[in-house]
């Protein structure tokens, strides 16, 4: 089975289970004149709709490459969450305005044992629906899926706690349906800008994952012939659709033959191993002066803010030498460069120094 054709899959569950719930809690909220079960009804329905959402993000994202998008529509998926947290949004907005009056003004409530066995049961399916949208998202990296999974798990909190309210209202007469429904309100609210957040950053363009970039690094470096991988550079174009650069450090005497064989099995190794299409670009290497490298890492260990210091190479015949640096994004990385080229310059003075400036984008 594809991964789109699982995410149509578990979501059509989803989708049937919800609509279930939809009925049997709308019918208990208006015979009970229950505004909290009502409530937990129409977040049901959101959760449907945004199964149906999901399927066509899904449908549309499997789209082939073409002409206009050589990339492929990967990246409509984001644009599927978005919609998603919008309508949740809309949702819980729409709950908080018709609760808050409840609270001053509650509503004789009746609930029968039918109505209780019921939520209860709606806790119970939504735990193991929840559980098992969210281990399929996990499983087959899908965005939107790992919401609608966590968010049924939360569902099953919120449904909880109307049983709960329900409970105290047959023994001890008291109506929490107004808070109650002011909290699940606020609860579907905050959930929705979490996932619009999260949505946004990936179309954004967040940070690669640490441990993600880490790996690459070390696969890289087990490559006979590689002593270093910097540089790296991820894209995604969809949850699934990943590419990239990175460049490796290598002696200065290979030929570009064998640099070409190098770099081309190193491509091949990170898409078996990850599915990333990288391209590969080259730091020659010599050690001829070793001793300038070795006094600039060392100055470079005197401050903080300097994360890395790579690509460092001597060009003779110009009286040049040139590395690149990677300084903290909050630190005053112009004058951090300046104050390493100074006292380089000031111990090894035949020289003239170019600093190349990288960013933090990995690790």
């Amino acid at each position: 089975m594809t991964r789109q054709e699982k995410i149509v899959k578990t979501s059509i569950i989803g989708i049937v289970v919800n609509l279930i719930l939809v009925a049997f809690k709308a019918t208990i909220g208006i015979l009970v004149n229950s505004i909290a079960i009502t409530l937990d009804a129409v977040n049901n329905l959101t959760d449907a709709l945004s199964s149906i959402i999901t399927i066509i993000g899904a449908k549309l994202a499997g789209k082939a490459p073409d002409k206009n998008h050589p990339y492929g529509y990967g990246r409509i998926e984001y644009f599927s969450s978005v919609i998603i947290a919008a309508i949740v949004l809309w949702a819980g907005i729409t709950a908080l305005m018709e609760s808050w009056p409840k609270i001053f003004n509650p509503d004789v409530t009746s609930y029968t044992t039918v109505s209780l066995i019921i939520i209860a049961v709606a806790v119970v399916v939504k735990i193991v629906l929840g559980k098992y949208v969210k281990r399929v998202g996990e499983n087959i990296n899908s965005q939107a899926l790992v919401a609608s999974g966590s968010d049924a798990l939360f569902d099953a909190i919120l449904s909880l706690s109307t049983l709960i309210a329900a409970i105290i209202s047959i023994f001890w007469h008291i109506s929490l349906e107004g808070i109650l429904g002011v909290i699940i309100s606020i609860v579907i609210i905050k959930a929705s800008i979490d996932m619009l957040r999260e949505t946004v950053d990936s179309m954004i363009g967040s940070r690669v994952d640490s441990e993600l970039s880490r790996k690459i690094k070390e696969s890289i470096c087990e490559v006979p012939g590689v002593y270093g991988a910097y540089d790296l550079s991820l894209h995604n174009y969809g949850p699934e659709d990943m590419q990239g650069s990175v460049h490796v450090e290598v002696d200065d005497t290979l030929s570009a033959l064998e640099i070409h064989n190098l770099t081309r099995n190193i491509a091949i190794k990170i898409f078996e191993e990850f599915s990333i299409i990288l391209t590969v670009g080259i730091y020659a290497r010599n050690d001829k002066h070793h001793e300038i490298r070795e006094d600039l890492e060392k100055i470079a260990s005197e401050y903080e803010e300097v994360l890395e210091i790579h690509g460092f190479i001597v060009f003779e015949e110009m009286n040049l030498a040139t590395f690149d640096i990677i300084v903290d994004f909050d630190a005053d990385r112009e004058k951090v460069k300046n104050e390493i080229s100074d006292k380089i310059k000031q111990l090894h003075p035949q020289f003239n120094y170019i600093i190349i400036d990288d960013y933090d984008v990995s690790d």
